[in-house]
């Protein structure tokens, strides 16, 4: 009766010899929901805004705003949506490993 794996596939573009496809249904679930949250509130601000910007930024009090859209080009947005968070949490972390090394750096420089 379920058959979400074989929906999920399609929006993937229905390949079910997709590398990155068969990568993640093999992760275990808790994984999966570690790597869904936003590392951060600004990382999840720059989702919304981009998810926004695509879907259209019309503010909700004064427009009754209704998106239409197909299987596939949904799929295409959740792909969009997975690889800008998967940028932005990849600059998130560089960005704490590059204070990280200044701090360092500064109480090196400090001790001499």
């Amino acid at each position: 009766m379920n058959n979400t794996p074989n929906r999920v596939s399609e929006l993937f573009g229905g390949e079910s010899n997709n590398l990155l496809w068969q990568y993640v249904q093999s992760m275990s679930p808790e994984a999966v929901a570690q790597l869904s949250k936003p590392g951060s509130g600004e990382v999840l601000q720059v989702m919304e805004r981009n998810i926004i910007g695509l879907l259209g930024g019309l503010p909700a009090e004064h427009f009754d705003v209704t998106v239409t859209t197909s299987r596939e080009h949904l799929g295409r947005l959740l792909a969009s949506a997975m690889m800008s968070g998967y940028f932005l949490r990849n600059a998130e972390q560089r960005m704490h490993f590059e204070r990280s090394l200044q701090a360092v750096d500064g109480m090196g420089s400090d001790a001499e």
